[in-house]
């Protein structure tokens, strides 16, 4: 199993991200080709190396080309001309200029300055201010012949942007109008690094703790503080880190990254490293302005998969009260919860309550706990379990088919287990004994998986 890594001490941005994972190895012809099946501007997509205060990075270079009928083109990061001169630059102190310029019938210029190292397009074909709805993204991603994949991540990441548009601007998200992220080039930086991760093979990705920067920024709306809205809506619940620097170090692009496509948070992980690439933003700063993309070889059989166990003990709840609140965590998404009698103090007997749940449903269980326990407090503790692979089965058998639970290991079945509920149905419908039905599950199982009776659980 692939698996990248986000190394983003100096933030995240689409441009930076996309160049890191192109230096890492993915195709910069299959993306670029792909992209050009989408109802888009045409472009062309480069990458160029540069150095970030001793580090040796890949800064993207993305054209709009001139089209038949448009009277104009434009570059990612790149001034241009048309006619009479008319300039609009959104400039920042971080990362990528998605900045272009144009010319009209009179000489008209302005800037908007923020710190973050990037120009936004707002392109819409004919004029540099886009406002694209979400829906429109979101309907050309789903009407395209994009690998499954892709469409699933592009449509995460567009998705985490316009719930967040939506909140802050009290509106539907499919109807939430897209200005810096609706800009042609931003909608290539993400669908681009969708199809980054979809070359390399990636089946999980981790992402460090992200700075944001400091100071304010002009966006669409006016001046905001860093981060901005759509930034910091994005980053609820995604780990910070503490990076002083004075500038926007995270974009709404790249918090959508983190957020969507990112399944944990943390260090990097304890496997072999294959390769790494670095994806350089323009601004320079006193600190190397680029991110780290880090890719693993994770072997199957050498898997873990962290949990996080959730435990609190209490001597005065009912057993009905225990039931309620067991049927509440597993159906909140709780993997298991099982309670265990325990002596308490002034030999009061207790409930040793146990969750153990994946890490992004742990906050969601504490607070089960402490709302529908009379616990004062729950305790988190991060562990790690190497599960089979399991797959569900239908089994013939002379009351009916009864569904069985298979366990592999590398592709080799272990085991078999039987479904409760189906072995009751059927004990029921037939009016035989449990254990009938059980015996008669265990042999034609064993016999259609090629496993020994004492294989298949009873």
């Amino acid at each position: 199993m692939k698996v990248l890594y986000l190394d983003c001490q100096s933030g995240i941005s689409g441009d930076m991200t996309l160049s890191a994972l192109i230096d890492l190895g993915a195709d910069i012809a299959y993306i670029s080709d792909e992209l050009k099946k989408l109802p888009i501007d045409p472009f062309t997509l480069n990458v160029k190396q540069v150095d970030k205060r001793g580090i040796s990075a890949k800064l993207l270079d993305l054209q709009f080309e001139e089209s038949e009928g448009d009277g104009h083109s434009h570059e990612h990061g790149v001034g241009h001309s048309h006619g009479h001169s008319h300039s609009h630059a959104h400039l920042d102190d971080h990362s990528h200029d998605h900045g272009h310029s144009h010319t009209h019938s009179h000489s008209h210029s302005h800037s908007h300055l923020d710190e973050h190292g990037h120009e936004h397009a707002h392109d819409d074909g004919h004029h540099s201010h886009s406002h694209r709805k979400a829906s429109t993204i979101l309907g050309m991603i789903r009407d395209s012949s994009l690998a499954p994949r892709v469409k699933q991540r592009s449509l995460a990441v567009f998705g985490v942007i316009a719930e967040a548009e939506g909140k802050i601007h009290g509106m539907d998200p499919e109807e939430v109008h897209f200005h810096e992220v609706g800009g042609m080039d931003s909608i290539i930086d993400i669908i681009g690094v969708c199809l980054a991760i979809e070359s390399l093979a990636v089946d999980r990705i981790i992402s460090s703790p992200v700075p944001t920067g400091h100071g304010k920024i002009m966006i669409a709306h006016g001046l905001y503080p860093i981060p901005a809205p759509a930034t910091a809506e994005i980053l609820k619940g995604v780990p910070l880190a503490d990076f002083h620097v004075r500038g926007e170090l995270t974009t709404p692009t790249g918090a959508a990254f983190v957020k969507a496509l990112a399944s944990e948070y943390g260090q990097l992980p304890a496997l072999a490293i294959e390769n790494i690439g670095y994806g350089a933003g323009k601004k320079n700063f006193e600190h190397p302005n680029v991110i780290r993309a880090v890719l693993f070889n994770e072997e199957p059989a050498a898997a873990r998969e962290k949990i996080s166990v959730l435990e609190c003990q209490l001597d005065d709840t009912t057993g009905e009260t225990l039931g309620y609140v067991m049927e509440k965590l597993l159906a909140e998404g709780a993997l298991d919860v099982y309670y265990t009698p325990v002596a308490m103090k002034k030999s009061r007997p207790g409930t040793l309550i146990t969750v153990l749940a994946k890490p992004e449903h742990a906050f969601k269980l504490e607070d089960i706990l402490l709302r529908e326990t009379s616990t004062f407090g729950v305790r988190k503790t991060e562990w790690t379990r190497r599960i089979l692979e399991r797959d569900f089965k239908a089994v013939d058998t002379a009351y009916g088919p009864v569904t069985v639970k298979v366990g592999m290991l590398e592709g080799e079945i272990l085991k078999l287990s039987p479904e409760f509920e189906d072995v009751k149905r059927a004990a029921i419908s037939h009016g035989v004994p449990l254990r009938d039905v059980f015996l008669e599950v265990q042999k034609e199982a064993g016999a259609q998986f090629g496993l020994k009776y004492s294989d298949v659980g009873l």
